[in-house]
């Protein structure tokens, strides 16, 4: 099966910090894992699907037993480049990420206006690769939607977290317009369209969600993911059975790790989060048992190798996000401590990693990369103190200088000679007077 893959900017995909659910630090002996096998388990890209495959894995070389910074290329925290903060900084793969622009409003793009038909209208934001979705194509995508008239956002899937699934052909009425841009893309490109009122919500408009006023004119901002062509085996997940969704989601991790491999990053995060669309809430929701059991094992190591990726471009919020997701269902979870402390402390948070490296030390008190990163945030606390005080030294001026318990001794003699003699004059004021 041929999956398309995407290339996304960094500014294009915001997840907020999830808050991590707090959980109690003792655990079963049996669920220590040694110091080699944490070690391995803290830096490597997840590849097969059992969450509890820790325990399957082999001892340590002498070569893979070195420090933190020269981890295995396998891993997506391996970096040959300068640590600031305790954090590997990336030289070949980090990206400058841009300022976050107002999401409220459309975005302005250079390119030419191309007219797909009568009432559709195409600008390109950042080019795709590849061919683009046919006719019963399975599209993955995320966009936002503006009433053209008023500006007013009535649908953003990047705020929810939630790509849509589209398949071409099928769409719903008020869909046709969107359908129409999306055929006209590859995957990984990012292009506003203007929407005609009759290939939207059309002349009654909704009122319910979301709400368009009739006869509006759309904007879209829409970033194609990836898609499944229906020719290759794609199909609608609805249609799809349990264990073909976890199918195809591990599928796309698989192909994530081999791009990571490649040290195409991005396109690893996508093949992650085209995994993630299979695994949604909705669908998490329904499942116990052994179903549960093995989803999780594919959505958890798809969060964390996207926090590992994330760590790689140096997009630290995202990272957190990502583990914090995992731990949120599993909070003894190594990789998912052991990268939130590292995106913690990149960002200087320094009390919140100091927290997330301190419960993974309960769990592996022999690892010694875990040492290492508690060493340089006291390192990186002592340099801000020094830093302060220096500041504050120069606003207040320097201290006085101490007094010597001699010269101390002089004061309070010459003190206790000044108020005696004031006292005799004063006596001898009065006796006068009298």
């Amino acid at each position: 099966m041929r999956v398309e893959t995407v290339r996304k900017s960094g500014d294009e995909r915001r997840h907020p910090e999830a808050q991590a659910k707090r959980v109690g630090l003792v655990v079963m002996p049996s669920e220590v894992p040694s110091r080699a096998k944490v070690h391995k388990l803290d830096w490597a890209i997840d590849e097969t699907r059992s969450s509890t495959r820790s325990s399957k894995l082999e001892g340590m070389t002498s070569e893979q037993q070195h420090s933190t910074s020269e981890i295995d290329q396998d891993d997506s925290d391996s970096t040959q480049g300068n640590e600031e903060n305790g954090i590997q900084v990336e030289g070949s793969v980090s990206k400058s990420i841009a300022m976050e622009r107002d999401d409220s409003l459309p975005p302005k793009p250079a390119s030419e206006v191309e007219a797909l038909t009568n009432g559709v209208t195409k600008q390109i934001i950042r080019e795709g690769h590849g061919n683009s979705p046919s006719q019963g194509s399975t599209c993955f995508l995320h966009y936002r939607a503006w009433t053209e008239m008023t500006m007013h956002k009535f649908d953003d899937t990047f705020q929810e977290q939630r790509p849509l699934e589209l398949v071409l052909g099928q769409e719903k009425t008020v869909q046709r317009g969107l359908a129409i841009g999306v055929a006209s893309m590859k995957a990984g490109e990012s292009a506003l369209f203007h929407v005609g009122w009759e290939l939207g919500y059309g002349e009654e408009g909704n009122f319910s969600f979301p709400n368009v006023p009739p006869k509006a004119d759309l904007i879209y901002e829409i970033d194609l993911i990836g898609f499944e062509d229906a020719k290759e085996g794609g199909k609608p997940r609805s249609q799809m059975t349990v264990e073909e969704r976890i199918d195809a989601a591990d599928r796309r991790r698989a192909e994530g790790n081999q791009l990571f491999k490649d040290d195409k990053i991005e396109a690893a995060i996508q093949q992650y989060e085209m995994a993630l669309a299979y695994m949604n809430d909705d669908f998490m929701f329904q499942l116990f048992g052994k179903y549960k059991d093995l989803a999780d094992a594919v959505k958890h190591p798809c969060h964390l190798n996207m926090a590992a990726c994330m760590l790689r471009l140096n997009r630290y919020e995202e990272a957190i996000a990502q583990c914090s997701v995992v731990l949120q269902e599993n909070g003894n979870n190594v990789k998912a401590l052991y990268r939130r402390g590292k995106a913690r402390a990149a960002l200087n948070r320094t009390d919140e990693a100091r927290e997330d490296f301190k419960k993974l030390q309960t769990l592996a008190p022999e690892d010694t990369s875990v040492v290492k990163e508690l060493r340089s945030l006291a390192e990186h606390d002592k340099q801000l103190y020094m830093k302060q005080r220096e500041l504050y030294k120069g606003i207040f001026g320097p201290s006085p200088p101490a007094v010597s318990p001699q010269r101390r001794r002089w004061y309070w003699a010459l003190w206790s000679w000044v108020i005696a003699r004031a006292g005799f004059l004063f006596r001898w004021r009065n006796e006068k007077d009298d």
